[in-house]
């Protein structure tokens, strides 16, 4: 069961400028791991739809799930006429790299989103290598609910969330186990969650914030025997 409280909330609907580049080929093998914990983006329903930003957006990972609408502008030798715009999901981080300071499109203060080849593609020829885009924050559309990944031991655990909807990137998350109140939980990288107060074997609830300032509450969405590596989804209203 989710309840709602709605605590304020506003997607940016402005566009930005920035750059865009691709990564691998066609085949998104490279999708399998990430800076925001996310592992196998197949898998967990992102697909090849995905970017890792740069520095200047990606907010030490609190952007991490994160949309946008991107297009492709003021290069009509690269940009591919009237194909309109993509959109895709934050999963990954594009490093600085300070030795070059001058060649690199991830280094602070510039805004760049490193594309699957397979969304490049959608946007200008392949060939173009960089692109000048614009780009704006848009809610989330994920199919199915919220989704919780739980990992850890019997003395830690570490929760992943994803599949959110909404404003997509979690900013707050609390646990209350059937036999506990409610623990805040810290983040430990990404959209992977933490706590060090046990709660194996007891049934488990989450109130999550998304950073559009919206909680909603899940109540017993864990069954108490839950097991490390287990999957549980919850519906929502983001």
């Amino acid at each position: 069961m989710a309840k709602q409280i709605v605590l304020g909330s506003k997607v940016d609907g402005a566009w930005y400028d920035a750059h865009a580049t691709f990564y691998g080929d066609m085949s998104g093998g490279e999708t399998m791991q990430g800076a925001c914990g996310y592992g196998d983006l197949f898998k967990q329903g992102y697909g090849l739809e995905t970017a890792a930003l740069s520095t200047a957006l990606f907010n030490d990972g609190l952007a991490c799930g994160s949309c946008y609408e991107i297009k492709c502008v003021n290069d009509p030798q690269w940009c591919i006429p009237n194909t309109g715009t993509i959109k895709i999901t934050a999963t990954n981080f594009c490093p600085p790299n300070y030795s070059k300071p001058d060649g690199n499109w991830c280094n602070p203060p510039q805004k760049h989103f490193d594309l699957s080849m397979a969304m490049f593609t959608k946007l200008a020829q392949y060939k173009a290598g960089i692109i000048p885009v614009k780009y704006r924050r848009i809610a989330c559309v994920k199919k199915g609910g919220i989704k919780f990944e739980i990992k850890g031991n019997p003395y830690w655990t570490l929760v992943l969330l994803y599949n959110v909807g909404g404003a997509g990137d979690v900013s707050n998350v609390k646990i209350k186990g059937s036999n506990t109140h409610w623990i805040q939980m810290s983040r430990n990288w990404g959209q992977n969650w933490q706590t060090g107060i046990t709660v194996t074997g007891q049934s488990l609830s989450f109130q999550v914030t998304t950073s559009d300032g919206k909680l909603q509450e899940f109540v017993n969405v864990v069954p108490s025997n839950w097991q490390f590596g287990q999957n549980f989804e919850a519906k929502t209203n983001f």
